[in-house]
């Protein structure tokens, strides 16, 4: 079900709609989904029915207050039980800021770092669960990408691990908002090796499937925060998506999409079009003056 809501802007008179919608497919080739997503709204508001006060500005920010989360996971197939360790890290996430992100309803800037802390406390206490659910067993466990949005529009924070990808698209050009966590950008960075044409052959290309950092495994979250505007378009996927469709796909299919379950659906329907090799999500939320 397509979750929507109609809220202002801080800072602004401009109502914006948001709608959110998230797909996935476990694809051509793989048996089992291991890909995960979750898709939140968290709502605190204040109705005054009748007061004696004639200024009641102090109650303006009660009135409305709505976070969303959004989550996409991608258990590591290579690893036992990929899918426990995805559904593991969305659950243990979920709740971790079902209970704690009540900080969000007096958030200001001043408190930014602490509703940071609570982020990357959420994806330390998802690691720990991953780890502990086979604690014992020796040997590598299942481990889990993640990359979640905290949106409180019209910020939007970004905390990142492993190699699935945010990305927004503003006015026709798309803009990745992740960096994929992998040795292949490694070698990249130290200069190993240089960026090769669109599905070059090689090393370097086999390289991009060995993550340095996944949950259950290693992590070094990486967070970012962007600041969206009415008309820009947000996307969540799994490395399924962008294995067949090209950012320019992307940005077209984002563009021209009348909803955000039209978008998702139809990026997951072309990614099994042209193979759909691994299993596939996509989360995609809008954001409309209205």
């Amino acid at each position: 079900m397509p979750d929507s809501q109609n809220l202002g802007a801080a800072g602004s008179e401009t109502p914006v709609r948001i709608d959110v919608f998230g797909a996935t497919h476990c694809g051509k080739v793989r048996p089992v989904n291991e890909d995960q997503f979750f898709i939140a709204s968290l709502h605190k508001s204040m109705r005054v029915h009748q007061t004696s006060l004639d200024d009641l500005g102090a109650f303006a920010r009660l009135s409305g207050s709505t976070a969303y989360l959004l989550v996409v996971a991608d258990g590591l197939g290579g690893h036992r039980d990929g899918q426990l360790a995805s559904g593991t890290a969305v659950t243990t996430i979920a709740a971790h800021l079902g209970e704690t992100i009540g900080c969000c309803y007096s958030f200001d800037v001043d408190e930014e770092h602490a509703f940071l802390s609570q982020l990357e406390d959420a994806v330390a206490r998802a690691h720990r669960q991953v780890l502990q659910r086979h604690a014992g067993d020796g040997g590598r466990g299942p481990a889990t990408t993640l990359t979640m949005v905290a949106l409180m529009w019209p910020r939007a924070y970004v905390v990142h691990v492993g190699d699935s990808r945010a990305y927004y698209l503003r006015g026709g050009r798309l803009r990745q908002l992740t960096r994929d966590q992998t040795a292949y950008e490694q070698l990249l960075d130290a200069g190993v090796v240089q960026e090769g044409p669109p599905g070059s052959p090689g090393i370097e290309d086999r390289m991009k499937n060995v993550l340095t950092s996944a949950i259950g495994f290693e992590i070094t979250p990486s967070i970012g925060l962007v600041d969206l505007e009415p008309g820009d378009v947000l996307l969540l996927c799994t490395d399924g998506l962008v294995k067949h469709v090209p950012d320019a796909d992307i940005a077209g299919i984002l563009g021209e999409c009348g909803s955000a379950e039209d978008g998702s659906r139809r990026l997951v329907d072309v990614t099994l079009e042209r193979g759909a090799r691994d299993n596939v999500t996509a989360i995609v939320g809008r954001f409309a003056a209205s």
